[in-house]
């Protein structure tokens, strides 16, 4: 538990595109970065002159500082970057980089959150060594050693199947709940729930024309049980897998930031804070069971806060694949209606580094609506990593 809780003054998020085809697919990582970066401070109410840092998560970009880049790009010259990489938690490790920092005094003003840009990802390429002039190309530096059973380069089995493995999770299940992820993302858009959290941005489309993109367009109100049920596994030659492209996530492009401040700051400058920011974690366990550090890192979250499953009202569990909430609401006796009320990544998508802020983004906003209470924002991470977030409006 943080000694001193920390507040969330602004959330922001740019739509979720479809990577390589969709609305974000022109639009490079920095300009994302700059734009929810500009949007949450406007946001927030604060002046320039409060922020101290900024810390963003990013994932296979090329090993850059995008938090510098747009500290730059929007003015703030004096205000130093931080590059955050634990991959599908590095928004939410970013959140919690930036919740500690500020509880520990060494900050007042800190603003934190993802950008991935899947789309205009980097190529790279390795020389291999011992040679002058041959190299692997494409290449990607790997998270953990590759091996048969947690392949370095395949979520498909590290998180996905292992997990359902793990957990006796039937492929009708995991269909089930990516179903019911669209339609409840579908519903959200069509409510209008998420306008308030998207801050619409000018987009540089495949043709390099530009238009303003305001709404998540990954969620398919044309997908069916039987459209589910009809898609071939990822590995058809491995007896019984059950892994697809229907109940995992989405390869898609969007930016995320928020803005933590310490509650004095917040009370002296007249702001309006959203949320507390009660507890943060990270964990590990073997890369093998990648899908399941979830479960690990929300039990280390109720632990460090004190807090039992009955005492969350709504949780956020990043459905990379359906098999990881599923597994987490099996573990922790959670019920369903209550976790990602409007959508995931099945559907909304899995903007890698972004995902996190836009999780924590949706969940600040539904705490309101409802009237308050406490939130639980947790997924997995490459590597057998997971990062987590509690907060309490």
């Amino acid at each position: 538990m943080l000694s001193t809780r920390p507040v969330i003054v602004a959330t922001t998020r740019t739509p979720v595109g479809t990577a390589f085809k969709g609305s974000l697919a022109g639009t490079p990582a920095e300009t994302m970065a700059a734009h929810v970066v500009r949007s949450a401070l406007e946001r927030s109410g604060l002046g320039a002159d409060r922020v101290d840092d900024i810390v963003l998560a990013e994932s296979h970009y090329g090993g850059g500082d995008l938090a510098r880049h747009a500290a730059v790009a929007t003015g703030l010259t004096s205000v130093p970057g931080l590059a955050v990489n634990r991959h599908c938690a590095g928004g939410l490790s970013a959140t919690a980089v930036a919740a500690t920092t500020v509880a520990a005094g060494a900050a007042s003003v800190v603003i934190a959150g993802g950008v991935q840009s899947t789309s205009l990802t980097p190529v790279m390429k390795q020389r291999v060594p011992g040679t002058a002039d041959e190299f692997v190309e494409p290449w990607m530096p790997f998270t953990h050693p590759d091996s048969a059973e947690a392949p370095a380069m395949d979520m498909s089995i590290t998180v996905g199947w292992n997990t359902a493995r793990a957990y006796a999770i039937s492929r009708e299940a995991m269909d089930e709940w990516a179903l019911r992820s669209h339609q409840r993302a579908i519903a959200a858009i069509d409510d209008g729930t998420f306008v308030d959290e998207i801050d619409p941005i000018e987009a540089v489309r495949a043709d390099g024309q530009s238009a303003v993109f305001a709404v998540d367009e990954h969620p398919r109100r044309s997908t069916t049980a039987e459209k589910l049920a009809s898609l071939a596994p990822v590995h058809p030659e491995i007896d019984g897998f059950s892994i697809t492209a229907g109940n995992a996530s989405g390869l898609n492009d969007a930016a995320a930031a928020l803005v933590v401040a310490d509650p004095d700051t917040a009370r002296s400058t007249g702001v309006t804070a959203l949320a507390q920011i009660r507890a943060v974690a990270s964990t590990a366990t073997s890369p093998r069971d990648t899908g399941s550090a979830a479960i690990a890192v929300i039990r280390r979250l109720l632990d460090r806060s004190g807090l039992t499953v009955a005492d969350v009202a709504l949780w956020e569990i990043n459905e990379a694949f359906a098999s990881v909430p599923i597994a987490a609401c099996r573990e922790f006796g959670i019920s369903e209606d209550v976790v990602n009320i409007h959508g995931s990544g099945c559907s909304i998508g899995h903007p890698i580094a972004a995902s996190g802020g836009r999780m924590i983004a949706t969940l600040v906003g539904d705490l309101r609506r409802r009237g308050g209470g406490i939130g639980v924002a947790a997924m997995c991470a490459g590597g057998g990593q997971a990062g987590g977030v509690v907060v309490e409006v």
